[in-house]
């Protein structure tokens, strides 16, 4: 019996200390591990708060993602004036100073015999001057340097002369403010490829630079490209574009763009153009037309026709027709920068008898300025 009850015991013993280790694996298993001390740093959001574990810093504050904003677009600020000026002066000067140096030349020769007279008259033709207006000039410089002589004085004499041809006494303002509280309209006139629609787009610079309110008409409906360039001309300085679908009646859109100038109470707005030369009929028509429309909201202060200044004569045929068909008040001359014949400011005022306002002076945003008499000619003469 006593080995029984002992046996008993030990088989109790054994299965309690069996019982207690089942119970500690349990328990062992169900136990989270402590955490380790976070030692990694998150730049985009905050690390798990652990009691136990030094404070860690974060290099940078947590990043934020916003909602979408609206992209406000950065305006820009065009040139002023005075400095459009100074750089009228440099242009012309590297790419007009040719003829001036040339006819320098041959004016400072000891002897003015005939056959200097002639290459005198070829250099001035050569320059697209025309040749009324260089019979003229060299008539002049014929009495005077017989008189005054040639050398030192050739170039005072040459520089009068020049100055006279080109006349600095033309009105060459743009007339861009209206009257009775209307805006001023200023239409701008010319063949496709001459420029204009960048012409447009550089005159609201402009006139922005000036602290002037202006909108834009793109009546040019029958050139989609045309009427995105003179969009993206207005974006970039903050000027609306009135506009059309493509082949709207042009008339249409250059009254909308009063209108809507009118209402707003603008300074000035500027009316973009077809420039199509098929026919001049079909031209008169639509100009004709466009003009009419716009003044029954408010008189038209300036008519502008652009011309290239390389084509030479083809140029001054283009000149002439358009005169034919609209009261032309002013010339812009693109590309003049780029020619050596500068001499096609003195025949196209010749032509038209109207004043060059504006020339282009190259590619860039702010490369239009006012035409000044005195630097052209002191340009000439490099």
């Amino acid at each position: 019996m006593e080995t029984v009850a002992l046996l008993i015991l030990i088989i109790a013993a054994v299965g309690i200390a069996l019982v207690a280790v089942v119970a500690g694996l349990v328990a062992t298993g169900r136990r989270k591990p402590k955490p380790l001390p976070n030692t990694h740093t998150d730049v985009l959001g905050t690390p798990p708060a652990d009691p136990d574990a030094p404070p860690v810093e974060l290099s940078s504050p947590p990043a934020t993602i916003e909602p979408d904003a609206e992209a406000v677009p950065v305006l820009e600020r065009p040139e002023g004036t005075a400095s459009r000026l100074v750089r009228l002066r440099q242009r012309l000067a590297g790419s007009q100073g040719t003829l001036g140096r040339g006819l320098l030349a041959l004016l400072s020769r000891d002897r003015l015999d005939e056959d200097t007279w002639e290459s005198i008259e070829d250099t001035l033709l050569t320059a697209d001057i025309g040749v009324a207006p260089t019979q003229e000039l060299v008539g002049r410089l014929r009495d005077r340097l017989r008189v005054e002589g040639s050398g030192s004085e050739a170039r005072a004499v040459l520089r009068e002369e020049l100055l006279a041809l080109v006349d600095p006494t033309m009105d060459r303002r743009l007339q861009v403010s209206g009257a009775d509280g209307k805006p001023g309209v200023v239409l701008v006139v010319g063949v496709n490829g001459a420029g204009k629609t960048t012409t447009v787009g550089k005159i609201a610079r402009i006139l922005v630079a000036e602290d002037r309110s202006v909108v834009l008409g793109a009546a040019d409906t029958f050139r989609a490209a045309a009427v995105e360039q003179l969009a993206t001309w207005g974006e970039r300085v903050g000027v609306e574009v009135v506009r059309g679908p493509e082949g709207t009646d042009p008339a249409s859109v250059a009254f909308e763009a009063v209108k809507d100038g009118t209402e707003r109470e603008v300074d000035t707005v500027i009316v973009d153009t077809a420039g199509r030369l098929q026919n001049k009929a079909g031209l008169m028509d639509e100009l004709g037309k466009v003009k009419r429309v716009i003044e029954k909201q408010a008189p038209v202060t300036e008519v502008l026709l652009v011309l290239d200044a390389t084509t030479g004569q083809n140029g001054m045929i283009q000149a002439r027709v358009f005169s034919e068909v609209v009261d032309v008040t002013g010339i812009v001359l693109t590309k003049l920068d780029g020619s050596a014949k500068g001499g096609i400011v003195v025949a196209v005022q010749r032509e038209l008898g109207v004043p060059v306002k504006l020339v282009g002076l190259g590619e860039g945003a702010d490369d239009l300025a006012p035409f000044d008499a005195e630097a052209f000619v002191d340009a000439l003469l490099g």
